[in-house]
């Protein structure tokens, strides 16, 4: 007898919507456009992969008869988006061909047989430990802004370098980004032992990869990671997450922090000066966003010029007490940094009109970001 399974609507939506996003795009082997059902005993197993992020789902179900089918991943999505139904059936019939039924309406959908499908990796348990989802999350996103996109640098920097550390006996576990004209760096001191997560020289985690990551960690409170060579695991109580590595090595990022020294610094309510960063982007060429930065005595001038639109300038006030300068900057840079911080003021270190900015926060306990300057 084919598969056949009822199992609850709203329950089925969100766990299709949470695969979608890495079923392979147009163009890609046609398979990976679908979501494989696989059903037994009480529930249902949901796995998608573009065959660089893997993703496997656990979904309680009413499992009338054990099988197995693939089903186009948006079409299914938006059948049951619509549907307001409360449960939803599933029947796969003669040719691999669905049969979806709600309370309220009869539905056909065309499947795939699941033999067809990639079989999902293999990966080692004993290499995992249990970490705090906030804090991955927190570390991701503090860094995924500036993760290079594809295409934008010949460097390895389309990924984000993860790293663990044992420090005064405790445990750190460090994300790393840069797209080559900025750089960040956020470390959280984790409580839970994570001796057993194994690391290899350098470990590369892909922009996509990174970005499923923070919305895999929204499901629970606790995640289990681990690495091997050429994967990244992700795991909770019903779901699995596997990651394709980036092979490569990464800039050496400490010696960049180590090269600005951090003996003066500019002092600057973080909220009015993101306000402001704000509006002058709004008359900054759209390639560069270049920003004029002018520190003169307590004030930052903060000027921009589109030859289309116009100009603006604002003034804000500052804690300096350095000589005067002036640097240009990328605006949207600094907005992106910004938005990320959560101190009430920031410390901005810049030792002279051609140095790069290192900023910090208070209240960012484990967060450095980089910004390169440019010339206006």
């Amino acid at each position: 007898m084919p598969l056949l399974f009822t199992a609850d609507c709203r329950e089925l939506l969100a766990n299709v919507s949470a695969l979608q996003s890495v079923t392979g795009k147009k163009g890609t082997i046609a398979i990976l456009a679908n979501i494989l059902f696989e059903a037994m005993g009480d529930h249902l197993s949901l796995t998608a992969t573009d065959l660089e992020v893997g993703i496997k789902t656990t979904v309680k179900a009413e499992i009338r008869s054990e099988g197995s089918i693939t089903l186009p991943a948006r079409k299914l999505f938006e059948i049951l988006r619509e549907t307001k139904d409360s449960s939803i059936s599933i029947e796969v019939t003669e040719n691999n061909w669905a049969e979806i039924t709600t309370q309220s309406g009869h539905y056909r959908l065309a499947g795939s047989d699941s033999e067809e499908f990639p079989s999902f990796p293999k990966f080692d348990e004993e290499a995992m430990a249990a970490l705090p989802a906030e804090a991955l999350k927190d570390c991701i996103e503090k860094t995924a802004y500036s993760i290079a996109q594809d295409g934008e640098s010949q460097f390895n920097l389309t990924a984000a370098l993860v790293e663990k550390e044992v420090r005064d006996g405790k445990n750190h576990i460090r994300f790393v980004s840069s797209d080559g004209h900025r750089l960040s760096m956020m470390e959280r001191e984790i409580d839970t032992d994570i001796s057993a997560m194994v690391f290899h020289k350098t470990t590369l985690i892909p922009r996509k990869g990174v970005m499923e990551m923070a919305k895999f960690c929204e499901r629970s409170d606790f995640v289990e990671l681990g690495f091997d060579e050429k994967q990244a695991v992700l795991r909770s109580d019903d779901a699995l997450m596997i990651i394709r590595l980036m092979n490569g090595d990464f800039p050496d990022y400490r010696n960049i922090f180590s090269a600005i020294e951090r003996s003066s610094y500019i002092e600057i309510e973080r909220e009015p000066f993101m306000a402001a960063m704000k509006r002058i982007n709004l008359f900054t060429e759209d390639l560069f966003s270049a920003v004029r930065f002018h520190f003169s005595g307590d004030t930052l001038t903060l000027a921009s010029q589109n030859m289309d639109i116009g100009s603006g300038e604002e003034v804000l006030p500052v804690v300096h007490g350095g000589e005067d300068m002036t640097l240009g900057f990328n605006g949207k840079y600094f907005i992106e940094t910004l938005q990320v911080m959560n101190s009430e003021k920031i410390k901005a270190f810049i030792n002279s009109d051609e140095s790069p900015c290192l900023i910090t926060g208070d209240e960012d306990e484990g967060f450095v970001s980089v910004i390169m300057p440019m010339k206006i």
